[in-house]
């Protein structure tokens, strides 16, 4: 049985329902809960609501909280990324303003007491937005009405000791144990999404493997600590702000083999012979003259970028959780290209049902693959190589296959 890890819970109270104008009535359910009918201005009726005691009207509007469950699955609870996360989820900026959350820990019962403390820090900063906070030690407890899963497990990897297959087979068995639970518990529309420092996107595809009912387009992979980063390197070469490089892609393996794409990466506000207004924007290879520096320091650069992000101290994907979930439920910047790691249909000739970082959209809760990107012929060959690497990581998965074989370019 794989060891138990943490998992974090976070419920969330929705905004106000506008348009409601009065209250029919209110039914007392136990201590803790109401069932009301609110009848719409067109003078239709609702649905008959059920939510927490947390109702009430203003100025003939009825608003009703609503639990959201977030489950924080990761290695330890006292990794730092926790502490990064939890303020990040409370302070509004997440879900909204008019959004209250809960939270809930899981881990082993020999980090209860860290769990604990995690609870009562929490507690002691007095988020506005942060309802309850709890710590639990039973994997039965894992993902219950669960909205959004949050999966963080990582293997230390150590390749002196045991095969990358065995590895493999490892985060294989853990995902066996967290899918059903997740079809059991979790709620239909939960959204899962997988980061961590080892085998992301395989996570995410035996998520979808062992859990079939999961709506494919709810599991993500999360690449933006990789966006993030290259964007850094590439503003200190320019000496210039990281906020204004944009449009940097992450294709494939996102804490495998990955290729960064500049081939669309765009400079805002770079100080240059041409100025413009706010929304002016120059395409970053016309900006960057060091051609052996472009083609070959940067793909240096990249194992040096592989090592800062999985030795970072938590606030980088901490950072690029709490981004990614505020796109999903509100929008990813108009016209603005954000590499997420999502299940292929065979988009750009990448084979179907593996989990693959590409170029996609955000807005209310969907995400859409901007397939009307050109790729160049640079592009097309990595998008081979790296596609290979997950086929055969979850073939091994699968145990279809005892080891990796070597990519072959046609």
């Amino acid at each position: 049985m794989p060891k138990l890890n943490s998992w974090l819970t976070i419920s969330r109270l929705t905004c106000p329902a506008s348009g409601f104008t009065r209250l029919l009535s209110t039914l007392t359910s136990g201590s803790s809960g109401f069932m009301t009918f609110v009848k719409q201005m067109d003078g239709n009726t609702a649905s008959l609501l059920s939510f927490g005691e947390n109702c009430w009207t203003v100025e003939g509007r009825v608003s009703f909280w609503e639990d959201l469950m977030i489950f924080w699955n990761m290695l330890s609870a006292s990794v730092p990324i926790c502490y990064h996360l939890i303020p990040l989820l409370a302070n509004g900026e997440v879900f909204g303003m008019t959004t209250e959350i809960s939270i809930h820990l899981l881990d082993n019962e020999q980090f209860k007491e860290i769990l604990r403390s995690i609870v009562m820090e929490a507690e002691d900063m007095a988020f506005p937005l942060l309802r309850s906070i709890s710590e639990h030690t039973k994997i039965d407890e894992a993902f219950i009405d669960a909205d959004i899963i949050i999966v963080l497990d990582d293997v230390l990897l150590n390749l002196e000791i045991q095969s990358i297959e065995s590895y493999i087979r490892e985060v294989s068995e853990i995902c066996q144990v967290y899918a059903p639970l997740i079809e059991k518990n979790a709620k239909s529309e939960v959204k899962v999404i997988s980061s961590g420092k080892t085998f992301v996107n395989l996570k995410a595809t035996m998520l979808r493997t062992y859990g079939p009912s999961i709506r494919p387009e709810n599991i993500i992979a999360i690449s933006t600590s990789w966006e993030s980063a290259a964007k850094a390197m590439l503003a200190r070469k320019l000496n210039m702000n990281a906020a204004g490089v944009r449009d940097v892609i992450v294709w494939g393996n996102i804490t495998g083999s990955n290729y960064i794409d500049l081939s669309h990466a765009k400079l805002y506000g770079y100080d240059c012979a041409i100025r413009g207004p706010p929304n002016f924007q120059r395409p970053l290879l016309n900006m960057i003259y060091d051609s052996e520096w472009l083609h070959s320091e940067v793909l240096c650069a990249q194992s040096t970028l592989s090592s800062r992000v999985s030795h970072c101290t938590g606030m980088l994907p901490a950072h690029a959780i709490a981004t990614v979930l505020r796109y999903w439920y509100h929008a990813s910047p108009s016209e603005e290209i954000i590499s997420v790691g999502i299940l292929s249909e065979g988009q750009f000739c990448i084979p179907e049902g593996i989990i693959f970082s590409m170029p996609v959209r955000l807005q209310n809760g969907n995400w859409e693959v901007m397939t009307e990107l050109e790729i160049n012929e640079t592009t097309r060959k990595a998008l081979g190589r790296l596609s290979h690497e997950l086929v055969q990581e979850k073939l091994v998965a699968l145990k279809e296959i005892n080891e990796m074989h070597p990519y072959e370019a046609e």
